[in-house]
């Protein structure tokens, strides 16, 4: 499985064609904390919410979580569903607010 380190994405996130942010933790995580611009769809709910998803399914999309468990299960429903172009955020939130910005609360 693909995956991306957070100083990679955050190089990609400022460059020309950046990737699009997909949070599966759950909606009380998200408003804590989350990266700018994602859209959380809970991996308890990745199944019903694919429709919201279709019009990703030609981006780049970086699927996050806490600690990159619950992306890389989410990334196989996705793949299964026919999304191909997905990374996992290496270390999820918690590396991104350990490695690239410290101003993101961690859990």
């Amino acid at each position: 499985m693909p995956s991306i380190s957070p100083i990679e994405l955050q190089q990609r996130l400022g460059s020309d064609s950046p990737p699009v942010l997909l949070d599966v933790r759950e909606p009380e995580e998200h408003a804590f904390c989350s990266l700018p611009g994602s859209r959380l769809a809970p991996l308890s709910e990745i199944h019903e919410r694919l429709g919201e998803l279709e019009d990703w399914r030609e981006k780049d999309v970086v699927v996050y979580c806490h600690h990159g468990i619950r992306s890389a299960h989410a990334i196989g429903l996705l793949r299964a569903a026919g999304f191909q172009r997905l990374s996992n955020l290496t270390g999820g939130i918690e590396r991104w607010s350990v490695e690239v910005d410290p101003s993101v609360p961690r859990y």
